[in-house]
């Protein structure tokens, strides 16, 4: 018997929903209606994994009575099968039986994974369709993005309402790939694409540009049911992701690690606060010539470039400002109106400025521990402004060559104890959320007026906890980040940044996560892989 045909068909749907559906999980029915209540407050467009369950069919009762009270939420049931990257331990029969019921308790869409489409006898694949319910023929591939083109030929005789492919990105690139893919189906406006994995989220954002009828968010940080997912208040307002068009300028942040990076808060709101129409992604970026071929195809208006790829970048631009090549250091880069890329150093303004608001560094003696990128722009700066810097690097060779280039001295760990020295600038990643890498100095070695570390995640690094203890004042590196931010988007946009803002966004987010409990060490067990 068909149900609610009126509201599902692709035209009703699309007319009822907006670009993001947020996935609920639950493991009990209650908790699975629980955190679907709290998601509508973002969208009523909601994805019910009905695989997380224990029991599938014996919930459907109550989802069913709360899309009865809830009639601005279009639902989307998915019972994903295990061998497809779900938590149903059914079988093919058992998922068909839960999808056709769900259509009979108000869900609108069903998601039906295409190897269970392609295994489905041709009656029970009707009868499904019989059911009223708009359906969704959906294909992950856990591991990479290879040809969509052809995925797409096999969903065809299928005829679904709605088409879903959500490859792997194991590089930036891939992201381009799932968007041309999309711009090539133009003709076909229910397609959903996502690339999952931590270098797709360029595709959870722009995705919807290119032509994907909508994008997948987790309800929560933390509720995720694919790598790299993004939660729902994440998209829409740190990404704005309503408001993307074709007219939207694309920047990023780009290096190895990003995932903790906080520059897309920051400079999001501050694209946010001054109305300029533009996005600012996360780009893990394993090879730079991974990065340099995604600039060029989406193409990127400007990046901020962190390690490690601060030095390797510089080869590839068109031209840098004096700064960057006398350090051989780049942090900053912009596309021209000439579309070529011309490079800046801000990290050195971000050093400096919070330095000097606290004392003259002409004939100041710092030590720098450090030889990469951010330690370049540190030496380099310092000894502009006069200082006597010395260098304090795990592996003495790069430090005798910074010392070299810049005029500096070397220093051995022995002799830090013994030297008084006016500021100790941290310019390693150690201390770093997720940086395991044992300290550099004791506390007996912090003999110094000053310490500033320029890690900035979390704001109380052990570098800055070891300093406070011994009364020594301290510089966060959360000054710094602001302010190499702040020039950042100033060269970009030639508007002056929204300091002040930039700030306070920064350390809420720092704030909320020292305050968020650690989570416990998980139990090594097997687990399916879940998907979108």
């Amino acid at each position: 018997m068909k149900t609610n045909v009126l509201s599902t068909t692709p035209q009703m749907i699309r007319s009822r929903i907006g670009k993001i559906c947020v996935s609920i999980t639950g493991s009990t029915v209650a908790e699975m209606i629980e955190r679907a209540a709290q998601a509508t407050k973002e969208t009523t467009f909601l994805e019910f994994r009905l695989d997380y369950l224990d029991k599938p069919l014996a919930a459907l009762p109550k989802l069913k009575q709360f899309l009865a009270e809830q009639t601005a939420v279009t639902a989307i049931a998915t019972c994903r099968r295990a061998p497809n990257g779900g938590k149903f331990e059914g079988n093919l029969a058992a998922e068909l039986e839960i999808l056709s019921k769900a259509a009979a308790s108000g869900f609108h869409l069903a998601d039906l994974e295409l190897e269970s489409a392609e295994a489905l006898k041709k009656a029970d694949f009707q009868h499904l369709r019989e059911t009223g319910i708009a359906l969704i023929v959906s294909y992950h591939d856990f591991k990479q993005t290879k040809d969509l083109d052809a995925i797409f030929k096999r969903m065809e005789p299928f005829e679904p309402d709605f088409v879903k492919i959500v490859p792997t990105a194991k590089s930036l690139t891939d992201n381009v790939t799932l968007m041309r893919f999309l711009e090539r189906m133009n003709d076909h406006s229910n397609i959903v694409g996502v690339c999952m994995g931590d270098a797709g989220i360029i595709s959870r954002v722009l995705g919807v540009r290119a032509g994907s009828a909508f994008t997948f968010a987790a309800a929560t940080p933390g509720e995720e049911t694919a790598p790299g997912q993004i939660a729902a208040r994440t998209l829409i307002e740190t990404y704005r992701i309503d408001q993307v068009d074709a007219a939207t300028k694309v920047y990023g942040v780009a290096g190895n690690p990003i995932r903790s990076s906080l520059s897309p808060l920051m400079m999001n709101a501050a694209f946010r606060r001054e109305t300029v129409n533009a996005v600012y992604l996360g780009l893990q970026a394993d090879k730079l010539s991974d990065l340099l071929t995604l600039v060029n195809e989406i193409p990127i208006q400007g990046l901020s470039v962190t390690m490690p790829h601060k030095q390797e970048i510089m080869a590839h631009l068109e031209k840098t400002d004096p700064l960057s090549a006398k350090i051989g250091a780049c942090n900053t880069v912009l596309r021209a109106q000439d579309g070529k890329l011309y490079g800046f150093n801000t990290d050195v303004a971000g050093i400096i400025s919070p330095l000097e608001r606290r004392m003259p560094l002409r004939g100041a003696k710092v030590l720098v521990l450090g030889a990469g990128g951010a330690a370049r722009a540190a030496v380099f700066g310092l000894r502009d402004k006069g200082a006597e810097v010395h260098i304090l690097n795990r592996t003495p060779e790069t430090a005798a060559k910074l010392a070299k280039q810049a005029g500096a001295k070397v220093i051995k760990k022995e002799a830090v104890a013994k030297t008084a020295f006016d500021v100790i600038v941290n310019a390693t990643p150690i201390g770093m959320a997720g940086n395991k890498a044992a300290q550099m100095l004791e506390a007996k070695d912090l003999n110094t007026k000053l310490v500033f570390d320029l890690v900035y995640n979390p704001i109380e690094t052990p570098l800055i906890a070891m300093a406070r203890a011994k009364g020594i004042p301290v510089v966060a590196g959360v000054e710094m980040f602001v302010q190499q931010g702040a020039r950042q988007f100033e060269i970009w946009t030639g508007k002056p940044a929204p300091e002040e803002e930039m700030l306070r966004v920064v350390l809420h987010a720092l704030k909320q996560k020292a305050e968020e409990p650690e989570a416990p060490a998980e139990k090594p067990k097997a687990k399916a892989k879940t998907a979108k």
